[in-house]
């Protein structure tokens, strides 16, 4: 049974992750891959919203979907947003990256080697990986305006599609030490982290919610 306070300490650092940016047209909608197809039919839907002319959708695989999407991230992300209507010159796919820094350096080189001109992306992603997404894309593609989007969901509804809360806390608590540790490491820009975020991650940390931290030298 988890606490009700880890429950309310973890309210607070999911909606530190939200950018709550208001998603508008872009030059490209980039899908960065994970075990969640979510981002898939939110770039999807963008596409059909007329938002974006073209999707990139990057990743290839980890521990947790080699078994889900044993043909790639970014591969069964393109198969579910062609099934969703979104036609197949419209998508690109990336299918080498490994972690999200190579989501973002791969995508623009991608695009780089097309002639796509960029000046503003639609960054997809799972909900809690808005802001490590935004501090990533800002560090490694300058110049470019990022507008972050994702899945509409709360936090209950999320951790009732995900069906293990405890996870779902650790992976909260494991992207914002990223956002805390990354960028004196040079792998994303430096954000201020408000002191009640501060508390809530201090007290989910000795709560045990520790088991996605990453040692001080990981890679993004």
């Amino acid at each position: 049974m988890i606490p009700v306070q880890a429950w309310q300490d973890a309210r607070i650092v999911w909606d530190h992750h939200q950018m709550h940016h208001v998603p508008k047209p872009c030059s490209v909608a980039v899908g960065l891959g994970s075990h969640d197809l979510s981002v898939a039919t939110t770039a999807a839907e963008a596409f059909g919203a007329g938002l974006v002319p073209l999707i990139v959708f990057t990743g290839a695989n980890s521990p947790t979907t080699r078994a889900r999407f044993p043909e790639g991230e970014a591969v069964a992300y393109r198969e579910h947003a062609l099934a969703l209507g979104v036609p197949e010159d419209a998508v690109r796919v990336e299918p080498e990256a490994t972690n999200t820094g190579q989501n973002i350096r791969y995508s623009r080189e991608l695009l780089a080697a097309e002639g796509v001109e960029v000046s503003s992306v639609l960054l997809v992603s799972k909900p809690y990986e808005q802001r490590r997404a935004y501090a990533t894309a800002r560090k490694l593609w300058p110049g470019v305006e990022f507008v972050c989007t994702s899945a509409p969901l709360e936090l209950p509804e999320y951790v009732d599609g995900i069906g293990d809360g405890r996870l779902v806390i650790d992976m909260l608590v494991g992207a914002l030490q990223r956002l805390m540790v990354y960028p004196r490491q040079g792998f994303m820009i430096e954000q201020d982290v408000p002191e009640d975020v501060l508390r809530a991650y201090e007290r989910l940390c000795r709560a045990g919610f520790t088991s996605r931290l990453v040692p001080a030298r990981a890679r993004p």
